[in-house]
């Protein structure tokens, strides 16, 4: 499964010139730190972090929500995020359409992460399951 995922990344980087998991890997957890108050999609996108790092997850999944994620985290994208209530608004939809798509694999586990990793951030400090799910990658 592991082989198979790296095999996507690979084609995908072959395709944009990015390394899509490196490119959410290194910038999910600054942005949403930096984002956080603004959007009202944190929950979903921190699920989906914690789906796309599952070793359980299906590798397409995985590349689905990881190619989702990494346009949350590209600073360039159709709708500039700085746009007063509309920056997010193509963030929201690609991230959404994509849920709807693999929501069968979102575990109530994945959610309950979600949720924990939500309150560390609102209190100012980094999730405690970040570095886990680096290892993960």
């Amino acid at each position: 499964m592991r082989e198979s995922a790296e095999r996507h990344n690979e084609a995908w980087k072959a395709f944009t010139g990015h390394d899509v998991a490196r490119t959410v890997r290194e910038g999910f957890w600054p942005k949403m730190g930096r984002v956080l108050s603004r959007i009202p999609f944190a929950e979903e996108a921190l699920a989906a972090w914690y789906c796309a790092t599952d070793e359980a997850t299906p590798a397409r999944v995985k590349g689905m929500l990881l190619a989702a994620l990494a346009y949350f985290v590209v600073p360039v994208d159709l709708l500039p995020d700085f746009l007063p209530g509309l920056g997010f608004t193509d963030d929201l939809t690609v991230l959404l359409t994509t849920l709807g798509l693999v929501r069968s694999h979102m575990t109530e586990s994945h959610r309950e992460r979600a949720r924990r990793a939500l309150e560390d951030l609102k209190a100012g400090r980094m999730p405690r399951e970040v570095n886990l799910a680096k290892d993960r990658e």
